[in-house]
């Protein structure tokens, strides 16, 4: 039985989930809560296993969402705007950013919920009836998530409200966190989860030894960078990654487009994952940005085929809701070099077969004036290139070209592709989320190894996700010599594997030079983008509740 299917299971011990987001203290809402589950149910053993699947319940407010998007791929060196959509203060970095925006304040309540759901599984595990083996390994779970959402709140916002016992009634005492508190809090929960999950589960979703090491070494490699640091932060990343690499069984694909295969999701790199289903009750989240919850990727980065020529919207091609488009450093340099590296063919849809047959007028083909399709023929081709007017005009079909990509019109990213949805217009996708995959793991420990000083184990690492990329025979040529082996190299091998992955944001921030690099190769960002963006406002809602305000629980400088 896959978690998946018991992720549906209550936020019903949400009473005590609430801990930061009750209602002010305005008496125009007399709530009176009505429910059939006492206060003791959790120390059950139906009721703490359904504590603990409820734990995992949070993961999918923040990925697979527009939220969770948001927050890790806008505004970013290698994404820009779509025509449509709104949060574009995330990509623009203006006055739009600030603490009243909703999302902010939706995937904070949200991390919080979980973060209190695990303080009480941790809290109460000695009371609950089940077994000193089932207490073990179901606190460890805890643990493992609680790493897991503090460190997501303190990349995104910096030191946060750090508690680590149960919240049982709305509080308004509350305050921030030293950097220190936060990383020490965090590696003590996953370095005593690694220690007491097992190597793998029956239940495929639950977190095991791996996902918690891979976890562990990101927040490793984060602290690094940070003034907290410690010599052998490096270290100790890339022992972490070593055992992921080593330990487990896990396997690189041979095919880089096999990973996101939707019929083969439980794959051999596939380390830990968000469990979706087409399960509509199960999928169903809050504030996750679209209809019925569920991975709604699939939405975000289409651009607007299904008003040209030859076209309308069906499910195989997507609902395109052009909320992202890359840009050209992302296309011309991270995806440069296409004879030896399949990545960008396998990444990047460029071709659109006719699905709405008859003659048309060319719209951003400029080099006929018109074109007959039949059911199937080719209606749309980006070579990503520019190829001349003469070589497009002996083409049957419409040719977008780089000097024609707008807001509307560009590569679109194939990741996240669903076409197992029910009609064209539905939102929920079924597809798994991949947290923590493989190639990450090899490009996290040639980063570990490189910060450490073992240039040729962090070329050995790289060139293992390089390889595999290469299209066949052209191994040779995309591997890379210890000389070659660079920061450089690793930042744009991180984007050229990850593009789309919920990775980006968090990179630049780690690394520090998100304001550097946004300037340098995101026009639309740079006029504004600056240190204080290294982390974001906190929502005015947490400042509000807070007994204080802003004198206690301080907003982050600059908004």
């Amino acid at each position: 039985m896959n978690i998946k299917y018991i992720y549906k299971r209550a936020r019903i011990l949400g009473i005590a989930s609430l801990m930061l987001i009750g209602q002010s203290c305005s008496d125009l809402l007399d709530e009176k809560v009505v429910s059939g589950i006492s206060n003791e149910y959790i120390n059950t053993p139906k009721g703490f296993e359904d504590a603990v699947n409820a734990a995992y319940s949070s993961l999918r407010n923040y990925y697979g969402t527009q939220p969770g998007l948001t927050l890790t791929e806008y505004g970013t060196d290698i994404y820009a705007t779509g025509a449509d959509g709104g949060y574009k203060g995330f990509h623009f970095y203006d006055t739009q950013l600030n603490p009243t925006v909703d999302y902010l304040a939706s995937i904070w309540d949200e991390l919080y919920r979980g973060v209190n759901t695990c303080n009480a599984i941790i809290g109460r595990a000695p009371a609950a009836t089940v077994t000193d083996a089932v207490k073990k390994l179901r606190v460890a779970e805890a643990k493992f998530l609680r790493g897991h959402y503090y460190f997501i709140l303190f990349q995104q916002w910096g030191g946060v409200d750090l508690r680590l016992t149960e919240t049982l009634a709305p509080t308004k005492v509350t305050k921030r966190a030293t950097e220190a508190e936060m990383y020490a809090a965090i590696i003590k929960d996953l370095t005593e989860a690694i220690a007491d999950l097992p190597n793998s589960s029956s239940q495929y979703g639950r977190a095991t030894k791996p996902a918690a090491e891979m976890a562990l070494a990101k927040v490793y490699l984060a602290k690094a960078y940070s003034s907290s640091k410690a010599s052998d932060d490096f270290s100790k990343a890339a022992t972490l990654c070593s055992n992921v690499i080593n330990n487990y069984g896990f396997k690189l694909l041979d095919n880089f487009a096999s990973v996101f295969d939707e019929n083969n999701q439980k794959n051999s790199e596939i380390v830990f994952a968000v469990q979706y289903t087409s399960d509509v009750l199960t999928n169903l989240t809050n504030n996750t940005g679209a209809a019925n919850g569920g991975n709604n990727l699939h939405l975000f980065y289409g651009m607007q085929y299904d008003v040209q020529a030859g076209m309308q919207r069906d499910v195989l091609n997507g609902r395109p809701f052009k909320r992202l488009r890359p840009t050209a450093y992302c296309l011309d340099v991270v995806f440069g070099d296409r004879v030896n590296d399949s990545r960008y063919k396998k990444t990047f849809k460029d071709t659109w077969y006719s699905n709405k047959p008859g003659t048309y007028n060319t719209a951003f083909d400029d080099s006929k004036a018109t074109v007959t399709f039949a059911a199937g023929d080719t209606a749309i081709f980006i070579p990503g290139y520019e190829m001349t007017k003469e070589e497009r005009a002996k083409k049957k079909y419409q040719v977008l070209v780089p000097s024609k990509y707008s807001e509307a019109l560009f590569p679109t990213l194939t990741k996240f592709f669903d076409t197992k949805r029910p009609d064209m217009t539905y939102e929920s996708g079924s597809r798994d989320y991949f947290v923590f995959r493989l190639a990450d793991t090899y490009l996290m420990l040639a980063e570990a190894q490189l910060g450490a000083g073992n240039k040729q184990a962090a070329t050995d690492a790289i060139n293992m996700v390089r390889r595999r990329a290469a299209w066949p025979g052209k191994q040779s040529a995309m591997e890379v010599t210890t000389s070659q082996m660079t920061f450089d190299l690793v930042v744009e091998e991180r984007a050229r594997e990850l593009v789309g992955e919920q990775t980006r944001w968090m990179d630049l921030k780690r690394w520090g030079n998100l304001v550097e690099r946004v300037q340098k190769y995101n026009p639309q960002a740079a006029p504004n983008v600056k240190a204080i963006h290294l982390v974001r406002p906190i929502p005015q809602t947490q400042i509000d509740r807070t007994e204080g305000g802003n004198a206690t629980f301080a907003q982050n400088s600059g908004y």
